[in-house]
């Protein structure tokens, strides 16, 4: 491998594994705070990809659909929450699957009424078609870049929020100790609709702009969402830290099994799972 492809892939991996971060941030946050194990969260990176096709097809514009799904998304979040979640939280975690489980199947019916079964494509904006030539042969689409200074910014403002606000410092301690908080007057019910709207409207941002270069088709959720949970498990669950690490490395070594270890490319990212929960049962990083 000469470094020009080496560099392509590796740009590929790091922009996958970003991706793959902003919705494994959002299932831990839910699962690590909240208690609730989510198995509709790939729904919602689905119904970022659909909201981006259905907004950018009615404004031609994907700045719009970014800022106006997402805020849909943050609202749908906030009203699935108030409306079923709640009802949940003490719940056996059965309970919570049997939930989950279901809506990813009310989400792909109500997705089928609305947009049908066909695949649909979303333009990508005329100013980032554009590709960085890297030899006379070569080139690596601006676009991918975007999608990881995007999911950059997201993760550094995620950090702020959870580490250096007050809203921040009531979410960990709600994790840490919800009795406690709760005795100390800090809203937890508010608090665990806030994290679940922005685990949604993250999980939402992923589908949004990974939809131009992925495409928007049924059941994409669903495909995701294995490998969200793979990353969870691997960077500790509750831990954003751990989860922007364990995404770059899934990223990784998924990309570069592709190209490298093409018969094993598809296990080779659940070994690496396997080693780390041998060397961390709990993963990389505690919450």
């Amino acid at each position: 491998m000469d470094f020009p492809t080496f560099l392509i892939q590796l740009l590929n991996s790091v922009q996958y594994g970003l991706l793959l971060f902003m919705l494994a941030a959002g299932l831990t946050l839910i699962f690590g705070i909240m208690g609730v194990v989510n198995l509709a969260h790939g729904s919602f990176y689905m119904l970022g990809a659909y909201l981006a096709y259905a907004i950018s097809g009615q404004f031609g514009s994907l700045t719009v659909a970014i800022i106006g799904g997402t805020a849909l998304a943050v609202l749908f979040g906030l009203a699935l929450e108030w409306l079923l979640f709640r009802h949940f939280y003490q719940r056996d975690h059965l309970d919570q699957v049997l939930l989950t489980f279901g809506l990813i199947y009310i989400f792909e019916e109500l997705r089928s009424l609305a947009w049908g079964d066909d695949v649909h494509s979303v333009k990508i904006p005329e100013l980032l078609r554009l590709s960085i030539p890297l030899t006379e042969n070569l080139s690596y689409p601006v676009y991918r870049l975007f999608i990881a200074g995007l999911c950059i910014a997201l993760a550094i403002g995620l950090y702020l929020l959870i580490n250096k606000t007050r809203l921040g410092m009531k979410i960990r301690a709600g994790a840490f100790n919800r009795d406690m908080a709760e005795a100390l007057g800090v809203n937890i019910k508010l608090i665990h609709a806030l994290v679940f709207a922005l685990g949604v409207g993250l999980a939402a941002f992923a589908g949004i702009i990974a939809a131009p270069i992925s495409s928007v088709y049924p059941n994409m959720g669903s495909q995701v969402l294995i490998m969200c949970f793979v990353v969870v498990v691997i960077g500790g669950i509750g831990s954003v830290r751990g989860a922007l690490i364990s995404a770059l490395l899934v990223g990784l070594v998924d990309t570069f099994g592709k190209v490298l270890l093409p018969q094993m490319a598809g296990m080779l990212v659940y070994m690496l799972m396997a080693a780390v929960l041998l060397w961390k049962p709990e993963g990389l990083f505690k919450q």
